[in-house]
């Protein structure tokens, strides 16, 4: 009995501490997730009021305007987002990039170039309860076989990114500017238009210059002035529904919409442009997943975020169903004079937190594209030790900023921002749809009827607004497509010439014979030190390496060809991220180590890296000798499998570790080329280079392995990891392909033009890859090489 009461008292504190938490995050949503969406009153009324539909406003107008709200509130952001997509999380990842990944991992969809079988056993790489897909249907064969199909369906996901960066500059864009408007009112200040861009654009450029010190260090006040904004909004509608027309209710009733659209006609169903901006924000809510739960978004849309905006909208059209004049700019006429100051100001800073978070949004996403190989290297800096994801890309701020300022000193009018905001929204909801019907077949394993339910229930819901936001394509609509159309350009050809460069190095590996051939030291003098060969290879040997040892006499003791590479899941373990494997027999001291990333990790500068890898080859030699005394041979295979080694601590590494002296610091240094060298020139260069670096080399761990005498190990293991630490104490450098990609001579002109020019020029106007890769510049070598593809 005691002990039944005991649980009880357990589960009920659990239950408790569960509550509490979920409120915090439900809170902390409001700030970051729903910023955009809440600030679409602004501009839904005067931008689906304006044009032809001028003609028709009387009550029973505005009244099935409210309707068709109300139902486009109710059915896309609460029934389509709340109820079902948030469901379809990525190891509780959300967005596009999640469910194309979601697809990539149950069916062979993924045109990653260096995908391995290994990449399957990462404890993230299947769903808690889904486990191994099943028996493959044959829609699912279909579309494995075709490649053409999964190039589309990477082109698809690609399209809405594209679209998602759109709303990156159109965001800012109106969000401020319909703020900022109602300084035009003439009761107030009665500012002209000018002075409404100006100081749009000066808001603009100060939230972009903001952007480096992250958005962390100002999220604590975004949930407050969401929720601030959402009360003012909600008990100002709730004035102006008693105030006004108390009669709006009957409104919510969907015989409004028949009746709209019945008088309006075809002006009625163009309006729909206008009215799709209520929900614009919605894809927010899976996108921003990743840094809270599904359970709190709900919380947080069906408590607050729903209630509020069904009132503001519904103020809004009892106030314009008697004072229809104000269509111009109905928000703030609505408004009681008193409160109009304080309103505007919070509407200021509301607009401010909603342009935040997509502009948040853009850097992850283009930080995916960069993990699938879509797109130039750029810098991705992390912005906050505790969240994980808070990133900032500086080439990506300035260009939003500059599109922002042309968007907005280039159209100055709210209505035509809109139209084009509309349509860049609106494609992204489609998109999930359409993955999401996937998702339901090959990943819930659901009966294709309910898939075909899901996308044809839905999708006829936004082909209809996608259908009216194209009609608006003359006035603005066209600015996203254009800017979709030059980023997925820079995309297209950027996967196109890395692919193309990958299956260079494919066909063109140096044969396992010849490598045997020339004998253990590769015919060449071994020196002291580690080379680490940069590959984007998995299996094989680059033709960069071949190239590198006919041209130069000399070649280090110990050789680790390293690749760097992306796999379809949100995240990788650390204790999972390293694979290691041998090339070559044992005594070649050749080996290959393979980092792998997820699509959301940030590849930050390991300064440890090279401690790691000596731990990590370490004890996959003790590994391999563990396996080889089991099986009676310590023979090795000439390209051995890979495992997954762990490289927390020396566990099973049979070494010791300890942090060096001053006076061992000073004698060993940093981990360079140079050490090894008696040359008095470069000894003078490493000097210099710690100077100007103090910094970084002060953080950096210094220390020393030795063998454990204490255990008992082989003599051929002990041999080899002595070599490996002689090695280590020499020297680290890091050898890295500086490529030339040129089209060969018969390739037509559409391809001579994408790699000869396109591409060339996007390699040279972005980050090299020794900078992403974060490699010393004094242990860098780099070799030049010609890939003609």
């Amino acid at each position: 009995m005691d002990e039944e009461i005991g649980g009880a008292a357990a589960r009920q504190v659990q239950w408790k501490i569960y509550c509490k938490t979920l409120s915090v995050l439900a809170f902390q949503s409001l700030g970051v997730v729903y910023g955009d969406l809440s600030t679409s009153p602004l501009y839904v009324y005067r931008n689906s009021l304006s044009g032809r539909l001028n003609a028709y406003i009387d009550e029973t107008t505005i009244f099935g305007l409210f309707s068709l709200i109300f139902w486009t509130l109710t059915l896309v952001p609460l029934l389509k987002y709340v109820i079902i997509v948030l469901s379809a999380d990525d190891n509780g990842e959300g967005g596009p990039f999640a469910l194309y990944s979601l697809l990539c991992r149950h069916a062979k969809f993924s045109l990653l170039p260096n995908q391995q079988a290994a990449d399957e056993e990462l404890s993230t790489y299947y769903q808690p309860g889904t486990g191994r897909p099943a028996v493959s249907s044959p829609f699912k064969r279909f579309l494995e076989k075709h490649r053409k199909l999964r190039t589309c369906l990477l082109l698809f996901v690609l399209f809405s990114a594209c679209m998602v960066i759109g709303d990156g500059v159109l965001t800012p864009t109106i969000s401020v500017l319909s703020a900022i408007s109602g300084l035009q009112d003439p009761a107030t200040s009665g500012l002209s238009n000018g002075w409404i861009v100006f100081i749009a654009c000066v808001v603009l450029v100060g939230l972009f210059a903001l952007q480096h010190r992250g958005t962390h260090r100002v999220a604590f006040i975004f949930a407050p002035i969401v929720v601030l904004w959402l009360l003012s909004i909600g008990i100002i509608g709730l004035y102006n529904i008693i105030r006004w027309n108390p009669r709006i209710f009957v409104a919510l009733s969907p015989h409004y919409i028949a009746k709209f659209f019945k008088k309006t006609g075809r002006d009625g169903w163009i309006s729909l442009g206008g009215v799709l901006l209520a929900i614009t924000g919605t894809e927010a809510m899976f996108a921003d997943l990743g840094h809270f739960t599904a359970a709190s978004i709900r919380l947080a849309f069906v408590g607050v975020i729903y209630p509020c905006l069904v009132l503001q909208y519904m103020g809004q059209a009892a106030f314009l169903s008697k004072n229809m004049p104000a269509v111009y700019d109905s928000f703030y006429l609505s408004i009681p004079s008193p409160l109009f100051w304080p309103v505007f100001v919070i509407a200021t800073l509301a607009a401010v937190v909603g342009s935040q978070a997509i502009i948040s949004a853009t850097f992850s996403i283009v930080k995916q594209c960069l993990a699938l190989g879509c797109f130039p290297r750029v810098k991705v800096v992390h912005t906050s030790r505790w969240i994980h994801g808070q990133i900032y890309i500086p080439e990506i701020n300035w260009i939003l900023m500059v599109l922002c300022l042309a968007v907005a000193l280039g159209f100055r009018d709210i209505t035509v921002i809109g139209n084009a905001y509309g349509l860049a929204c609106i494609t992204v909801m489609f998109v999930t749809t359409c993955l999401m019907s996937l998702v339901i077949i090959f990943v819930w394993q659901k009966n294709v009827l309910v898939s075909l339910l899901f996308l044809v229930f839905f999708g006829a819901i936004e082909a209809a607004y996608l259908s009216a936001a194209v009609m608006k394509v003359p006035q603005g609509g066209w600015a996203p497509i254009a800017l979709a159309f030059v980023f997925m350009s820079i995309m297209y050809v950027w996967h196109y010439g890395t692919r193309r460069k990958y299956m260079f190095d494919l066909q063109n590996k140096v044969s396992m014979k010849w490598i045997l051939n020339l004998g253990p030291s590769l015919g060449i003098m071994r020196v002291p030190g580690i080379g680490l060969i940069y590959t984007e290879l998995v299996t094989g040997v680059p033709a960069i390496f071949s190239h590198f040892v006919t041209n130069l006499p000399a070649f280090h003791q110990v050789l680790v060809f390293v690749c760097v590479k992306s796999v379809p899941v949100p995240y990788v373990p650390i204790d999972e991220r390293y694979l290691i494997g041998r090339i070559g027999p044992r005594e070649y001291r050749m080996y290959r180590c393979i980092v792998r990333y997820g699509y959301k990790d940030v590849q930050k500068d390991d300064e440890n890296f090279e401690n790691h890898l000596v731990m990590s080859i370490a004890r996959f030699v003790q590994m391999e000798a563990e396996e080889s005394a089991s099986s009676g041979s310590y023979e090795s295979s000439t390209e051995g499998r890979m495992a997954v080694v762990h490289t927390t601590d020396t566990t099973g590494t049979g070494l010791v570790v300890r942090d060096s002296t001053d006076d061992d610091a000073a004698a060993a240094g940093t981990s360079s080329l140079t050490r090894s060298s008696k040359s008095e020139t470069l000894r003078s260069l490493q000097e210099i280079y710690e100077l100007e670096n103090a910094g970084s080399v002060s953080r950096r761990r210094r220390v020393r392995f030795q063998i454990d005498e204490e255990e008992r190990i082989d003599p051929r293991v002990r041999d080899e990891l002595s070599d490996l630490l002689e090695a280590k104490e020499a020297g680290v450098a890091y050898i890295i392909g500086h490529s030339y990609v040129k089209a060969r001579k018969n390739s037509n002109l559409l391809k001579t033009f994408a790699i000869n020019y396109a591409y060339s020029f996007l390699r040279k106007n972005c980050r090299g890859p020794s900078v992403t890769l974060h490699i010393p510049h004094i242990s860098l070598i780099e070799v030049g090489m010609i890939y003609y593809v």
